[in-house]
């Protein structure tokens, strides 16, 4: 650069400063609406009374999603028509566009969750009997009874497990269909009837301690269909779903119960462990009682088993207490603690008699 252009050059100032008193002023009617336009056509309202009753539903409503995203989907498409035809607004049409889309698919979405779940006639009993009582979905259940679990036959005479043979570590199972009886070196202790498990009180008592046996015999007494779960892989299932982990923990322990109140009477029919399902809490509680002190009477095993089965015959018919014993200080109630001895081997859960 010369030094003649340089020195022609002048360095204009900044300022940063805005002079209001050299401000030109604004006329009115640019800032402030003095003549309104005329009110848009008919389409543009209907679509924000869409919108408006999409938004006014209130939670509570069963179905207030999906009507959501239909209020908006049939708002947004109002729009489109009202920009195409009446506004010619290319920028107006676009947007509504990709918000019709968007609505639309969430739209389908929640309808496609909504849809009814078929669950197999074979499972169906089962799921309104023992499912559906706890408020299970039913999305929840095909999803417990579809991966990992198989349904399985035995005919009439046929062992499910053998005593001191079968592990207790492969699976666990409902019956859905016929009758099994468990038996106890040869004297029988009680049936199984459909909608139970088959192997709770092994499931329960062995979650801590693998690789034991069966310590009774099951067998067929009729032709039977039962549901199997193979249990390590429940197991990992149920740690992922905790409510299912607690529905589990609930029915496993019910069951548990009826099969100790059958001990006491074992002529026990389907139609009455029905009825014990819904009422099962005070014969539960007298049953347990009267099986573990029968069984802690005697020190040995079999002599206390032999002792408690032949008080079953009597027991069935409960007699009220005596005013004179409820005040007795030799009663003592049977702590909640010592619940899981009853599963333990004999030889753990002996007690001495007291003379």
């Amino acid at each position: 650069m010369n030094p003649t252009q340089a020195s022609s050059i002048t360095v204009t100032p900044l300022n940063f400063f805005l002079d209001f008193r050299n401000a030109t002023p604004v006329p009115l009617n640019e800032t402030v609406c003095e003549n309104w336009r005329e009110i848009h056509h008919l389409v543009f309202h209907m679509a924000n009374i869409c919108f408006a009753i999409g938004l006014v539903i209130p939670t509570t409503f069963n179905l207030h999603m999906i009507v959501l995203r239909a209020m908006l989907t049939i708002g947004c498409a109002l729009f489109i028509i009202w920009a195409t035809l009446f506004r010619c607004a290319l920028d107006i049409m676009v947007w509504n566009v990709v918000f019709l889309l968007v609505n639309f698919l969430h739209f389908i979405y929640l309808v496609y969750k909504k849809r009814p779940i078929k669950i197999d006639k074979e499972l169906s009993s089962l799921y309104k009997r023992m499912f559906e009582p706890l408020h299970v979905p039913p999305e929840q259940f095909q999803r417990l009874t579809g991966q990992f679990c198989n349904i399985q036959t035995l005919k009439t005479g046929q062992a499910y497990a053998a005593e001191d043979k079968t592990s207790v570590d492969d699976r666990l199972s409902i019956l859905l269909k016929g009758k099994m009886k468990v038996s106890y070196r040869g004297h029988f202790l009680h049936n199984i009837y459909p909608c139970a498990f088959i192997d709770s009180p092994e499931f329960r008592s062995t979650q801590m301690n693998r690789g034991e046996k069966f310590q009774v015999s099951i067998t067929a007494d009729d032709n039977c269909k039962f549901l199997c779960w193979s249990r390590e892989r429940l197991t990992f299932f149920l740690e992922s779903e905790p409510f299912l982990f607690e529905i589990f923990k609930h029915l496993i322990g019910k069951d548990i119960t009826n099969k100790l109140y059958s001990l006491n009477d074992p002529t026990l029919n389907d139609k009455a462990s029905q009825k014990m399902d819904q009422q099962p809490t005070l014969c539960s509680q007298l049953s347990v009682m009267q099986m573990r002190n029968s069984m802690a009477s005697s020190s040995d095993s079999e002599d206390g088993l032999q002792h408690f089965l032949r008080g079953t015959s009597t027991a069935s018919s409960l007699r009220p207490p005596s005013p004179h014993l409820r005040g007795s200080q030799k009663m003592k109630p049977i702590e909640e603690s010592v619940e899981d001895d009853v599963f333990e081997p004999a030889s753990a859960t002996r007690v001495k008699a007291h003379p």
